[in-house]
């Protein structure tokens, strides 16, 4: 029998389009686990939000965290809850521009 396919969130693929405006940095979280590897990168470069951290867990595995006023957050759950970040609201206005004055 055919699988029918997972159904695609509009509001979780609006989320990501917005998110790849925001600055993303690569990491490796070390010994540390991986949200703390992220706090201690945001503290020593002292990164503004917002900002999207990619921490790479192991050779396989990659956390994505979204570093926000309110704190940081799961990627995910951002993508989801976007009209939630005051941040986001502001970038998200920049996008609508530059898609409409490339038209």
């Amino acid at each position: 029998m055919a699988r029918r396919r997972k159904r695609k969130s509009r509001r979780r693929l609006e989320g990501r389009r917005i998110l790849e405006s925001v600055p993303q940095y690569s990491i490796e979280s070390g010994e540390d686990k991986p949200v703390t590897a992220a706090r201690k990168f945001i503290q020593a470069e002292g990164i503004l939000p917002p900002a999207l951290l990619l921490v790479k867990r192991n050779e396989h595995t990659t956390d994505r965290y979204f570093w926000a006023e309110k704190g940081l957050f799961g990627a995910q759950y951002v993508e989801e809850n976007h009209f939630l970040f005051p941040s986001l609201r502001m970038t998200e206005d920049e996008a609508e521009g530059l898609v409409a004055s490339s038209r």
